[in-house]
């Protein structure tokens, strides 16, 4: 807490907000910092925009980065739950999570929660 007193003209927050619950708090963090790397970013909206799992071999043919480095973002993103990969012989292949699109989808509501009795 500040130890500055609050000026008399501040009013308080006329829409309290009831806190996430931890785990949906969780999902929504993990969801956002995986996001938060413009590689990782666009490494997802590639893969969001396909039709059809798309190959890592495309994937890191599409980015200037080492494999070793999209596999690293390919893992965030799985471990988000924002995409899903599967194996084929040697090669995976990844899709986004329709889960995963879904949470996506709903952050701004989370964000705009309506008020709601707290305490």
């Amino acid at each position: 807490m500040s130890s500055r007193a609050r000026p008399a003209d501040c009013p308080p927050p006329s829409r309290p907000v009831a806190p996430l619950a931890s785990a949906e708090r969780d999902a929504v963090v993990a969801l956002c910092r995986a996001l938060a790397d413009p590689t990782r970013l666009e490494i997802f909206r590639l893969i969001a925009a396909q039709p059809a799992p798309l190959c890592v071999c495309d994937i890191v043919a599409h980015f200037d980065r080492q494999q070793p480095t999209v596999s690293h973002h390919l893992r965030v993103l799985r471990e988000a739950g924002l995409v899903r990969a599967t194996r084929r012989g040697v090669w995976m292949y990844y899709a986004a999570d329709p889960e995963g699109l879904g949470r996506l989808a709903r952050l701004p509501a989370l964000v705009q929660e309506d008020a709601v009795a707290v305490g």
